[in-house]
């Protein structure tokens, strides 16, 4: 493992148990206000799941980044200087380290997106456009990771940052859909249920590879706790959408 992923990973590494994860800086919690019901490092363990469930879960910590990431470009467009670079310097990372050298390189453009193109399954018709995705998302980390390693975001960074960070999580939120709803529906549908449970271990061989004793998933889930919690995003009941005005049917 080279001195880059070391550090990238270091950002998703566990400081000890029940202890937040590694990679803060001074002042960028603002207190917790997580919700009574958070797992703790303690209560969240590995767990045995089928390929696509793992593949599928692995999603959902990538769109927890992604609601940091819009909520982050919400703010930046109210007051710049009300979000801390390191917040989104850690999301980034993650995103690096957990969703594109994990998830996508070692996991769908190893063995399910060539899968698809070689039963010539109609889903491929999705493939090409799905890496392009992959190398495009690669772009957009670069920047946001090269504009937010200082003590604050340079002025003349904020609008193309905004713009980075809402079309990133637009590309993603359709990407995702498409392969949870036809690509690994299709990788699946294609494969024997003794190869599908063969690709379960196989997946966590990666895993443990890839991240150690660190348990990838369970690791990520709570360096994304860490991060809402920084930006005050833990309280699910917040995103509740309000009662829509009272129609009129007359």
């Amino acid at each position: 493992m080279n001195k880059t992923r070391r550090e990238l990973l270091a950002g998703i590494s566990l400081a000890g148990a029940g202890a937040l994860l590694v990679g803060c800086r001074r002042g960028s919690i603002q207190g917790s206000n997580a919700s009574p019901n958070e797992p703790t490092a303690g209560e969240l363990g590995p767990a045995d799941v089928t390929a696509t469930e793992d593949l599928m879960r692995e999603h959902g910590v990538l769109r927890r980044a992604l609601i940091v990431y819009r909520e982050a470009a919400t703010r930046l467009r109210q007051d710049p200087s009300s979000v801390p670079p390191d917040v989104l310097e850690k999301t980034a990372k993650l995103f690096r380290v957990f969703g594109e050298d994990y998830h996508e390189k070692k996991l769908e453009e190893a063995h399910i997106l060539p899968l698809i193109k070689k039963f010539r399954n109609p889903a491929e018709a999705y493939v090409d456009v799905l890496l392009n995705q992959h190398a495009r998302g690669r772009d957009i980390t670069d920047y946001v990771l090269s504009v937010t390693g200082g003590d604050r975001i340079p002025s003349n960074a904020v609008t193309p940052l905004i713009t980075a960070l809402d079309s990133f999580a637009r590309m993603y939120d359709f990407h995702s859909a498409i392969e949870d709803t036809i690509v690994f529906p299709a990788w699946k549908s294609s494969l024997g249920e003794s190869e599908l449970d063969e690709l379960g271990a196989k997946f966590e061989e990666i895993e443990a590879d890839h991240f150690g004793d660190d348990h990838g998933f369970e690791s990520a889930v709570l360096r994304m706790q860490e991060i809402e919690a920084s930006m005050g995003l833990t309280d699910l009941n917040t995103f509740t959408a309000p009662a829509p005005p009272p129609g009129s049917f007359d």
